[in-house]
């Protein structure tokens, strides 16, 4: 069974400011991948990432818009088998903001160890805990 895994932040801002982080191209370059080139919020847009020579590139395309609620996209790669999507669901607590993330599809990909859950796991608590984090407190620059 593929059960998606699921991360959850409180973070010490309000919603607008996480998801002005979540939706900006430029700050999804600080806190998201740097490698990151197009991004709308948009259902449908295909993301752009610069080739930077990885044999895993990135093929995302945003699947759900809520504003301020949601924000979905795929999560594939170019010349792989599997596909996933990613949730970002965002819940207002007081003056801070829950974020919910749930990445499912995981199982999907290929028996390698770039594609092993726990690799996704370690690195959305990295990219969330620390990383996005860290570029709200820092006043949204980092």
């Amino acid at each position: 069974m593929d059960l998606p895994f699921q991360f959850e932040q409180v973070l010490n801002n309000p919603i607008d400011q996480v998801w002005q982080a979540l939706t900006d191209q430029n700050a999804m370059m600080v806190w998201y991948f740097p490698q990151l080139r197009k991004f709308k919020p948009e259902v449908g847009y295909e993301m752009r990432f610069e080739d930077d020579g990885n044999p895993f590139q990135k093929q995302w395309i945003v699947t759900q818009v809520q504003n301020g609620k949601r924000l979905a996209h795929t999560w594939t790669y170019r010349g792989y088998p599997g596909a996933s999507e990613v949730i970002f669901e965002l819940f207002p607590e007081d003056d801070k903001t829950k974020l919910k993330l749930t990445h499912s599809g995981l199982a999907s990909f290929p028996n390698d160890p770039h594609f092993a859950r726990q690799r996704f796991e370690e690195g959305w608590k990295s990219i969330i805990g620390n990383k996005l984090k860290q570029y709200l407190r820092q006043g949204q620059s980092c």
